[in-house]
């Protein structure tokens, strides 16, 4: 099968290409993943700018209807720059507003969300959930809630949060301004310098969204996500293996490039095989969650493409670490942050042994 970019397509990956080669050089990431915030608002105002945050609403909210195939080139080119930013998680928890929110909630939530002026992060994760979406223990009696979720992503620069919770009626979902009284988190970064935190809420004002089935919802939008963070690991992959190609041919040993020990070309070869095999699996997971209507179908191909893309980053990542030698681990490096990230991607909503059983099922 041909997984080329349509001409629209094609047109937004070269601007975001070019937009990350221009102003997310990995120095300049390096200065943002110092800051107090670990994001920069001026990056944030430029993703705005393009069009991203608004790919994927619909245009009655004043976004341009796409899905994840149309957000594929810009989580490719994300995953290249390793871009910090709050991209996915304010695009994932707002999609919970865009498929069951109310009229008013969409009329706020949206465009806020679309022009740049409201960051979201969805808190899910609780204590021994491991990946398991349907523990939630954060209590809800409507109009607040209380508990505590673990390893929010992007919650310390979130403006409001969507969060998981357990009324009488069953598993629910709710809008929580981040800043609101009964709202407190202990901030940190993870392994990959993304900003994380654990939030608590203490009887935290809550509004409700719609009336769907919490649960479906809940998996219906987090396979999205990771349909979209498999593209983005597709982009990490190309870089590591554009920059370990690169350097085999430069470094010399024996008065000869170590790109022309057979051995070597031989792994190179491996990951590049690796490489295309992560490329068409994520393809065909962003396709099935814009276009499958059956859940478990949905499900099944999502979590084969999450398993070869765990795969994959393990085999990449490691391996072009490892064809750079020692310097490959430095942190002056770019390779290495790629291979934290890979890292990390690989168990980001769920990882290989998770997925597999649930393949499995």
């Amino acid at each position: 099968m041909k997984f080329d970019y349509n001409e629209e397509q094609q047109l937004l990956a070269d601007s975001v290409r070019r937009f990350v080669a221009q102003d997310y050089s990995f120095e300049a990431r390096r200065k943002i993943v110092a800051s107090r915030d670990g994001c920069s608002a001026p990056v944030w105002a430029t993703i705005a700018d393009l069009g991203l945050l608004g790919l994927p609403f619909p245009s009655a909210a004043g976004g341009f209807g796409g899905g994840a195939v149309d957000l594929m080139s810009a989580m490719e080119a994300f995953g290249d720059a390793l871009v910090v930013e709050p991209y996915l998680s304010t695009v994932m928890a707002a999609q919970f507003v865009a498929r069951a929110g109310s009229a008013a909630q969409k009329e706020r939530v949206l465009p806020a969300v679309i022009e740049g002026r409201l960051r979201m992060a969805f808190a899910q994760g609780e204590r021994d959930a491991r990946y398991d979406l349907s523990q939630v223990n954060v209590t809800a009696d409507g109009s607040s809630v209380s508990g505590e979720k673990l390893a929010v992503m992007h919650a310390p620069v979130a403006d409001e949060l969507v969060v998981s919770a357990r009324s009488p009626s069953g598993i629910g979902l709710y809008l929580v301004d981040a800043k609101s009284a009964g709202v407190s988190m202990r901030s940190s970064r993870t392994l990959d310098e993304m900003p994380i935190a654990d939030v608590t809420f203490k009887s935290a004002p809550a509004t409700p969204i719609g009336a769907r089935d919490g649960l479906a919802l809940i998996e219906e939008v987090v396979d999205f996500a990771t349909a979209l963070v498999c593209a983005e690991a597709v982009g990490a992959m190309k870089y590591a293996n554009d920059a370990t190609l690169e350097y085999i041919k430069a470094r010399k040993q024996f008065g000869v490039p170590i790109g022309s020990f057979q051995a070597l070309q031989h792994r190179m070869v491996d990951m590049v095989i690796s490489y295309e095999q992560a490329k068409s699996m994520a393809s065909l997971a962003c396709a099935k969650v814009d276009s499958e209507r059956d859940p478990a179908e949905r499900r099944r191909v999502v979590s084969a493409a999450k398993i070869k893309i765990a795969d994959a980053s393990r085999h990449v990542s490691q391996e072009s670490v490892q064809l750079h030698g020692g310097m490959g681990m430095s942190d002056e490096l770019k390779v290495s942050h790629t291979f934290r990230r890979l890292t990390a991607i690989a168990r980001q909503f769920g990882d290989a042994d998770h997925h597999l059983a649930r393949f499995a099922r």
